[in-house]
């Protein structure tokens, strides 16, 4: 047998290169597909209320999927003075950014006594939080709304404060759980060492290491809280008191067929605008948190 003969022999011939399972593309393929028609389901009802608040009322009805003739910035002056979406909007940042301070407090010391203290009844504490997040929010309103009957703060933005933060407060815990039980007991016993106390050691040193978590979970609740509807419905009659939601509701409601659609869309834009700002600001703090919790 000549070299060239043995060459052509012993030289193995090129493989193809292996591809993915044809399973695992399907599945790429489903789940785009999915998340593409869903965001067209979110984006573009919003974007035809965007367009809709710059219209009058006949141009609304007449062409609704149009382009506006003029664009009428009128309306949201109107949404803020005339429908007085500007002292619900005021409501809504006191109330739901006082609860979510006292909520993120009040929920990031219990997981960390949760999370690193060995004591009697704390697993039926686990419990009785795990517990509350699977409690329907429409069972707890008549108790609730006795209880801040009796103590003098019903009808009242500290009422709903209070309601709103009792409402966060188990997804707090329960989030913010794992976070605190990853974090390595040796820091602590290191601060503790250098003669730090329980206080200083939770609020200078493990706080901070559990920012991550702190800040999806913040997001989380000032995006629950602000969409807030129920409560503040049952809780609050005052008018001088209402927050955004009821604010909106009311302007549709007591105009009848008189109803200013174009300021009514412009006020659910300025509902939804703050939102979006927050969740684009923290959207990588928020997606990182969720990945390290996963990973845990």
């Amino acid at each position: 047998m000549s070299a060239d003969t043995r060459v052509a022999t012993t030289a193995a011939p090129a493989r193809p290169e292996r591809r993915g399972p044809s399973g695992e593309r399907t599945v790429a393929v489903t789940s785009h597909t999915v998340l593409g028609i869903w965001s067209l389901l979110v984006l573009l009802p919003f974007a035809w209320t965007v367009v809709s608040s710059f219209k009058t009322n006949r141009e609304i009805f007449a062409s609704p999927f149009s382009l506006p003739r003029e664009w009428r910035y009128q309306n949201y002056v109107d949404a803020w003075n005339t429908a007085g979406i500007g002292s619900y909007f005021f409501n809504s940042v006191v109330v739901v950014f006082s609860a979510l301070v006292l909520t993120m407090v009040m929920g990031a010391m219990s997981a960390y006594v949760l999370a690193r203290f060995d004591f009697r009844g704390r697993t039926v504490l686990r419990y009785l939080i795990v517990a509350g997040l699977t409690f329907p929010v429409f069972l707890a309103v008549v108790p609730l709304f006795f209880i801040l009957q009796q103590i003098g703060v019903l009808n009242t933005l500290p009422g709903l404060i209070l309601s709103y933060a009792t409402y966060a407060y188990p997804f707090t815990v329960f989030f913010l759980l794992s976070f605190f039980e990853e974090l390595p007991g040796e820091i602590a016993e290191a601060a503790s060492i250098d003669g730090a106390s329980e206080w200083r050691t939770f609020f200078q040193v493990m706080l901070p290491m559990a920012g991550p978590g702190m800040a999806a979970v913040a997001i989380l609740n000032f995006v629950g809280l602000w969409n807030q509807f129920l409560l503040p419905v049952v809780l609050n009659s005052d008018r001088s008191n209402y927050v955004l939601t009821q604010g909106l509701a009311a302007f549709a409601s007591q105009a009848g067929y008189d109803v200013n659609f174009g300021a009514l869309f412009a006020g659910a834009v300025m509902t939804v605008v703050p939102v979006l700002v927050v969740y684009l600001v923290f959207q990588r703090r928020l997606q990182g948190a969720v990945s390290a919790g996963g990973l845990k």
